[in-house]
């Protein structure tokens, strides 16, 4: 299966909105109703509480066959054996992640496909977060994966999120690369459809599968517009 098929939605943790709900609980809700991705967003947590946050629910995502990825830190993601990591423009630079990610990589090759029986990438992915084309340009460059692009609306539960720049603004950088492109800020169910038209192979979800009082519904209503569950 091919990494883009994976990208059709990454929900995205935060354990406040969650809330009084355990983020395991939200995470296993989101997995029953095919949620391909799994990425660890713990803004606040030390190294340490984010490694033993990857150490739980690793085995809950594997379980499932999606991908689990650690937002930001490589070190974490690298000690949990995670799928891979998803940085932005204050992290490490992609050519030195993806250095470091292919010297602990078995294969030494770059993640294409997609194990489908365990949700494991040949090796290690690295994705980015942009909201330019000339930084998407230089990620895809400098060996990412797949890319992180917006806000294309505006969010209150990203406050790195950026500028938002609109529909327009997704469909320049997917035009630019060749590689993924996943919609970020402020998506929901309703504004899904629009992101798909734009080109992107999903979106990244935080609020609207979090904080919904059914996540499962929340996570085959942003699937539907990529295609919906295998």
């Amino acid at each position: 299966m091919k990494l883009a098929d994976r990208l059709r939605l990454t929900v995205i943790t935060d354990e406040v909105l969650a809330r009084p709900r355990a983020l395991s609980d939200v995470v296993r809700e989101a997995l029953a109703a095919g949620a391909p991705t799994i990425q660890l967003r713990l803004k606040s947590a030390s190294a340490r509480d984010l490694l033993e946050a990857a150490q739980t629910l690793m085995p809950i995502v594997r379980s499932a066959g999606a991908l689990f990825i650690v937002n930001d830190r490589l070190d974490v993601a690298l000690a949990a054996g995670a799928d891979g990591v998803h940085v932005g423009p204050d992290d490490l630079p992609v050519k030195d992640v993806r250095r470091v990610a292919d010297a602990r990589a078995v294969t030494g090759t770059r993640a294409v496909d997609v194990d489908a029986r365990a949700g494991v990438a040949d090796t290690f992915i690295v994705g980015y977060s942009t909201d330019t084309t000339d930084e998407a340009a230089r990620a895809e460059a400098e060996g990412a994966d797949y890319l992180g692009v917006g806000a294309v609306y505006a969010t209150a539960n990203k406050s790195d999120a950026g500028d938002v720049i609109g529909l327009e603004g997704l469909r320049r950088v997917v035009k630019a690369v060749s590689i993924p492109v996943v919609a970020i800020g402020g998506i929901t169910p309703e504004r899904a459809p629009a992101v798909a038209k734009a080109g992107a192979c999903g979106s990244a979800a935080i609020g609207a599968v979090m904080s919904a009082a059914e996540p499962a519904e929340a996570v085959r209503e942003l699937l539907l517009p990529f295609g919906g569950t295998p």
